[in-house]
C-alpha cells in the first residue's frame, strides 16, 4: 500500500494505492475532482473505476462536496460515521451549510485559487456507516477511530500496519503552527480526540490542512491549552461580532449625547 499526497483546492487529498484498487482517505470537495482524475488516468495510468472507495470523515465542503460526484464516475463506495441524524439537518443546518460553503470560498480566496463551483447536498447518501474500531469493508488494514469535537461525526482512518493516521480536520497547520481547527462545536470530546491521537503515537500523521505533521509533547499541550473551553461556531462569532458592534453604537451614542 502506498499513499499520494495531492495539492488540493484548498487542502491535501491522501489517495491509498493498491495493486487492484485505490481507497480516497476523504471525500474532496467539488472543485477538486479534475485533480484526482488527472492524477489516477494520467499519473498512475488507471481507469477511474480503480477508486473503490472514498471515505467522508465529516460533512464540511472540503471533505464531502466531492463524494456524490465521485460515485457517478466511478462506482466507488462511499464510507461515513454511524450517525442518526443529518449534521446539516433543519432551517439551522441548511443556514450553517450555506455559511460552510462561504468559508471554504474565502479560503480559496485567500490561498489565490480561481473560483470554482464548490455547491453539494446537505444530506449525505453513504453507502456504508462505520462505528468506532470497525474495518473498512474491502480494505481491511485500515480502521475507522471516532475523533469528534470539530462536529459529532468526526472520523480518522489508521493504518496499523505501517502506523499512519489520518486525522482529518482534527487540527490545522496556520503559519507552521498547529491549531484547532474552526468550529469546535463540542469542546471536551475534542480534547478526548486529541489525547486518544498523542496517545497512539503514529509514526506518519496526516491533517487535510497541513500534509504531514508531528505531534510532540510540546504540540500536544500547546493545542490542548489553547483549544476552546466553550464551543466556538459560527453563530457565537456572528452574536459576539452582533454584541461588539451593539456596543460601539451605543457607545457613540452616548458621545454625541454629551
Amino acid at each position: 500500500m502506498k499513499i499520494h499526497a495531492l495539492d488540493g483546492y484548498i487542502q491535501t487529498l491522501y489517495l491509498a494505492e493498491y495493486p487492484d484498487k485505490l481507497l480516497l482517505l476523504d471525500g474532496a470537495s467539488r472543485a477538486d475532482i479534475p485533480y484526482l482524475k488527472h492524477f489516477i488516468v494520467h499519473q498512475l495510468q488507471r481507469p477511474l473505476s480503480s477508486l473503490t472507495a472514498v471515505v467522508v470523515t465529516h460533512m464540511h465542503p472540503d471533505h464531502a462536496g466531492g463524494a456524490h460526484k465521485l460515485r457517478t464516475l466511478t462506482g466507488c463506495k462511499i464510507i461515513s460515521a454511524k450517525r442518526n441524524r443529518d449534521w446539516y439537518s433543519g432551517v439551522d443546518g441548511a443556514l450553517m451549510h450555506l455559511t460552510d460553503i462561504a468559508l471554504a470560498r474565502w479560503v480559496a480566496q485567500r490561498k489565490r485559487k480561481p473560483k470554482r463551483n464548490l455547491w453539494y447536498s446537505r444530506k449525505l447518501r453513504p453507502d456504508i456507516v462505520l462505528s468506532d474500531g470497525e474495518p473498512i469493508p474491502n480494505f481491511l488494514d485500515w480502521t475507522v477511530l471516532e475523533t469528534p469535537g470539530h462536529t459529532d461525526r468526526d472520523l480518522s482512518l489508521y493504518h496499523p500496519q505501517q502506523q499512519i493516521l489520518y486525522v482529518a480536520d482534527l487540527m490545522v497547520e496556520v503559519k507552521q503552527k498547529l491549531v484547532a481547527p474552526f468550529p469546535v462545536f463540542y469542546p471536551n470530546q475534542y480534547k478526548a480526540s486529541l489525547k486518544r491521537v498523542y496517545n497512539l503515537a503514529p509514526k506518519v500523521l496526516l491533517v487535510a490542512h497541513g500534509g504531514q505533521v508531528a505531534l510532540s509533547h510540546e504540540v500536544y499541550q500547546h493545542l490542548i491549552s489553547t483549544a476552546p473551553r466553550t464551543p466556538a461556531t459560527h453563530w457565537r462569532a456572528i452574536k459576539v461580532k452582533a454584541r461588539s458592534l451593539v456596543g460601539a453604537l451605543l457607545a457613540v451614542g452616548v458621545t454625541k449625547s454629551h
